[in-house]
């Protein structure tokens, strides 16, 4: 099966586990949907891997991705983190993260929850590419783009359009998965 998966995750058993139990899975709670937009603004300009290698150090950091609770949070906090090598100590990707969670909480507010305004932009439709390689997934879309300009729009940062797709993928508001990967048919 290891050769049937899509390619970009055979690299380690963190990746592997991963593509195999969340990548594409549709996401429709608030609490995941935010643990994933703090995690790919964190990975920008980074290997996704060393952002799983880090998840438990920002659950802990980050007090298990409460959104109300990391808006709550304060310089000191932020002072404290650069300090935590649990997670990417960068300054303004924390701080980032504690505005995002403002910014996240006030579109949950405005829209019911943030999953209601984050599936509009498909309609609350999975977009299958059916991509047959990994070559034909692109890095970003005109959709991605969209979302990346209405969240910077709402005040977040450290998200632009080639995040914002990592996002997609992620969530399952894209399946990326290749035709012949077996995790597409779960």
């Amino acid at each position: 099966m290891d050769n049937l998966r899509c390619s970009w995750c055979l690299g380690s058993p963190e990746y592997i586990h991963y593509h195999d139990t969340e990548w594409g899975i549709p996401v429709y709670d608030d609490a995941t949907l935010f643990e994933c937009i703090v995690l790919e603004s964190a990975q920008a300009g980074l290997s996704w891997i060393t952002i799983l290698r880090k998840r438990e150090g920002y659950r802990a950091a980050f007090y298990n991705f409460d959104p109300v609770k990391v808006a709550n949070m304060t310089e000191q906090d932020v002072d404290r983190l650069v300090q935590d090598e649990r997670i990417v100590r960068h300054r303004a990707k924390i701080e980032a993260t504690i505005n995002n969670a403002k910014a996240f909480l006030a579109i949950a507010e405005e829209f019911g929850s943030f999953s209601d305004y984050y599936w509009a932009f498909s309609d609350h439709k999975v977009i299958d590419n059916q991509a047959q390689s990994l070559q034909e997934v692109p890095a970003l879309t005109e959709l991605s783009k969209r979302l990346a300009k209405d969240l910077k729009k709402r005040g977040f940062k450290f998200l632009g359009a080639t995040t914002c797709y990592a996002f997609m993928q992620a969530t399952g508001m894209v399946n990326d998965h290749v035709m012949d990967c077996p995790a597409r048919q779960e």
